[in-house]
């Protein structure tokens, strides 16, 4: 299954993508792995264009977006220590080096809110805490996975050097379009070759990531809001007994 989570033609901007519709409809559909793919700028020198990065860790900083299927009325806190599942990491990973791909294992992703890209001083301040590259997306996709009790991974495609690089402005748009269909093509190929990897997988998941709601669920069952609980009955059913 695919889902493109911008619509057909990039309809909807970052900001405005339902992101717990997605996660919540794939759940109904009995959908335990998830692998994320999406363009990214690249924060280091040695991340160049066409380099795929396995990101193994996020920083949000994305503000104007619903982040949980939980809120008043049904509470709960899920663990983000380890929002990527190793699992699906390490196959992406030897998928990857089968395929010749230029990638790196591990990296932290700094998802900002958007529309606009980075200022040059944004930039050098991600830079500073030690970011690997940036993007729009993925945040809160990954957490309402991890509240979902989905399987998690994320390929960010780097396509160009974030304004931090003196190179930034020299990209041209044909440049940065060639470098995109050469990931898109890439992207397809480690999808093809990874999804065959994912069949032998356990009933669940060794990393944990199938029990994440277990001991999460803080609010005591006789204050639960019923209407709230109706609606988690995909995501969190299996720990509220739906």
């Amino acid at each position: 299954m695919f889902l493109p989570r911008h619509g057909r033609g990039h309809r909807i901007p970052p900001t405005e993508l339902d992101s717990r519709a997605n996660i919540d409809a794939l759940k109904r559909a009995g959908v335990t792995d998830i692998v994320s793919v999406s363009a990214v700028g690249s924060l280091k020198e040695e991340l160049a264009p066409g380099t795929f990065v396995l990101v193994d860790q996020f920083i949000d900083r994305t503000f104007a977006r619903a982040k949980s299927f939980f809120g008043t009325g049904l509470v709960a806190h899920v663990s983000m220590a380890e929002p990527v599942c190793g699992r699906l990491g390490g196959h992406l990973e030897a998928a990857a080096e089968e395929l010749g791909i230029p990638h790196t294992a591990g990296g932290t992703y700094l998802v900002m809110e958007g529309p606009q890209f980075s200022s040059r001083a944004e930039s050098e301040l991600y830079r500073s805490w030690g970011c690997d590259v940036i993007g729009m997306t993925n945040m809160p996709e990954a957490k309402l996975a991890r509240e979902a009790e989905i399987c998690y991974a994320t390929v960010a495609m780097v396509t160009d050097y974030d304004c931090w690089h003196d190179d930034h402005d020299n990209v041209s748009v044909e440049g940065l379009i060639k470098v995109l269909m050469e990931n898109a093509d890439k992207a397809r190929a480690l999808v093809k070759q990874v999804v065959p990897r994912l069949a032998g997988r356990a009933a669940a998941c060794e990393q944990g990531c199938h029990h994440a709601l277990d001991n999460a669920v803080i609010t005591a069952p006789e204050a639960r809001d019923p209407a709230a609980a109706a609606r988690l009955d995909a995501v969190a059913g299996r720990v509220l007994g739906g």
